[in-house]
């Protein structure tokens, strides 16, 4: 149970302004019978959640449980390859507006003061607002990133939100008490696990709580766990004793094949048993140490804890959804903003291009409507979700968006052949139209420079911004690790081509404006010596003399890759 303390904090005052007459011009003011039989859907968004750890899942570790999301999976269709972000306010972003973060241009990041962020509501409000006006009644419940406006009366009928971005002074209190919102009402302290309290509010909600209980509902449940630092519920701190994660191949550098960046990730130590070490993680609050001990299977043990509080969750959620009668009414996903990489490719955070920094699981689950423990190995976007949710509520989309509604998927997830690539983008700490032009002097975050990639069928390329950087192509089906780049072998080059451009076409449909949609930065080229021609740093800093830049730039880029990574929370 929690507490809560009224806090003396006025409330900002929230602008009731509607879109109705706009969306009642698309929509149609009135609602049909067929619109009343429409699914409620359940949105769970976790935070940092990797694929790896949820257990019905490839790739997981063979001591995880998650028994209550595996049952959610087995009650639908799990994607095996779902790229909803690269951290968490671009990919919240993305599921609100339906844009990648180079195509928004309503919010604006305020890093001096992080997470403090404005959003820009007349720009491009959020797509639940559209739910509204065809008849969904709208809530929202947990972390809110996304800028002071949280929402309140334009997207949302109901809410109770952690916005990080108005209380910064709490912003890092994932596993603490929090500075909750109710209705746009005045600000409360909220004691207790969050986890636990915002499923609390979450079943309430679903019972019927607060809500019209006449209308199909859309809930956006956006759970803190299991963001760093990684704090479990007293109540799982003895779980997974035998929790054991083998070094990963590149934890430390070199790393042939990759680009120069990655030649400077060296997050983990290595310790008097050759075994990778973490003395300390990075927190807003000056950081944190391991519960039980620096070991990479300490950490992953301590993360899986945390997550156990969130499958809980789940387990009472879908409770609610029988005891209610309305399971079959229902739509539930349930995915993350990303993932994260604990000791892959040497990280200890998102962001980064490879699965293991970013991918989530990704679950869809709607029985009698979508088949059950079913596979769709066809990747699929954080666009493409957004799409596919309003397909599914039978709401057109009221702007242009960059995603593909995957329905069809739903369907028929073992379907062979699907024509749309999954597109996903880094740009650092930028947004719209500020990506136009590429970073000159702080060109990384968190040591990690833009990227961006195309996934279709088992292949994945990436895309590095940066002059004369070799480019990544990955066979997941056969390197799920993403350690052996095929960028090295000449007879992948034409199939590499085909990847880049099918990339470049994507930023031209989905950013036409965009100055630079007809190209990226040159690439280092694809030859048939390539492997002989470039060193292991697989960047412009090569061999041969050509490609060396001056002095005082080598310095400067030195200097500027050397900076330490902050942790963007």
């Amino acid at each position: 149970m929690c507490r809560r303390i009224p806090l003396s904090l006025p409330a900002l005052p929230r602008a009731l302004c509607s879109t109705a007459a706009v969306l009642a011009f698309l929509f149609g003011a009135s609602r049909t019978q067929a619109a009343d039989e429409r699914p409620n859907i359940l949105f769970i968004f976790a935070d940092d959640v990797s694929y790896r750890n949820i257990g019905c899942y490839e790739g997981s570790y063979d001591w995880v449980r998650t028994p209550h999301i595996d049952r959610l999976a087995e009650a639908g269709v799990r994607f095996t390859r779902g790229y909803v972000g690269a951290w968490c306010m671009p990919s919240r972003a993305t599921m609100m507006t339906g844009h990648h973060q180079y195509g928004n241009n309503s919010l604006r990041l305020r890093p001096a003061s992080y997470p403090a962020a404005t959003y820009r509501r007349k720009k491009m409000p959020l797509w639940p607002s559209a739910l509204r006006e065809n008849g969904y009644f709208t809530g929202m419940i947990g972390k809110w990133h996304l800028g002071r406006d949280d929402g309140w009366g334009h997207a949302w009928d109901y809410q109770k939100v952690w916005n990080r971005s108005k209380y910064t002074k709490n912003a890092s209190a994932y596993y603490e008490d929090q500075i909750i919102v109710t209705n746009g009402g005045k600000p409360e302290l909220v004691e207790g696990y969050p986890t636990d309290f915002y499923t609390d509010w979450a079943t309430d909600f679903i019972k019927g709580e607060g809500r019209d209980e006449d209308k199909p509902w859309f809930l956006w449940l956006c759970y803190g766990a299991a963001h760093g630092p990684f704090k479990p519920a007293e109540r799982h701190l003895d779980l997974f004793p035998e929790a054991h994660v083998p070094a990963p191949a590149d934890v430390f550098p070199p790393r042939p094949g990759k680009p120069f960046y990655m030649q400077k990730i060296n997050t983990w130590t290595e310790g008097s048993d050759g075994r990778p070490k973490l003395f300390h993680f990075r927190t807003p609050k000056g950081g944190t140490d391991g519960i039980h001990g620096p070991d990479i299977s300490d950490w992953n043990r301590q993360i899986q804890q945390t997550i156990a509080s969130l499958d809980e969750g789940v387990d009472r959620l879908i409770e609610a959804l029988d005891e209610s009668g309305q399971r079959r009414k229902t739509l539930i996903v349930f995915t993350a903003d990303q993932g994260f990489a604990m000791g892959q490719h040497g990280f200890a955070t998102k962001m980064a291009p490879y699965d293991a920094n970013i991918r989530p699981p990704l679950i869809f689950s709607h029985p009698g409507s979508i088949p059950s423990g079913t596979i769709c190995k066809h990747p699929v976007s954080g666009p493409d979700i957004v799409s596919t949710l309003l397909a599914q509520a039978e709401t057109p989309e009221p702007w242009f968006m960059h995603g593909h509604d995957f329905s069809e998927l739903l369907k028929n997830p073992g379907r062979k052949e699907w024509e749309h690539g999954a597109v996903l983008a880094m740009t650092g700490v930028m947004w719209g139209k500020d990506t136009d032009n590429y970073p000159v002097l702080i060109k990384h975050t968190q040591g990690i420079p833009w990227w961006f990639s195309y996934s279709k069928g088992k292949y994945k390329y990436i895309r590095i911004a940066e002059p004369n950087e070799i480019e990544e192509f990955y066979d997941l089906e056969a390197d799920p690790e993403e350690l052996n780049n095929l960028a090295l072998d000449p007879s992948y080059h034409d199939l590499i081509r085909e990847y880049r451009t099918a990339l470049v076409e994507e930023l031209r449909r989905t950013k036409p404006d965009h100055p630079k949609r007809n190209g990226l930065p040159p690439v280092f080229p694809l030859t048939d010596n390539i492997a002989e021609e470039i060193e292991d740093s697989g960047s412009m800093y090569r061999k041969k003399e050509g490609f060396r830049p001056f002095a005082a730039r080598r310095v400067l880029d030195f200097i500027i890759h050397r900076i330490p990574p902050k942790i963007l929370y």
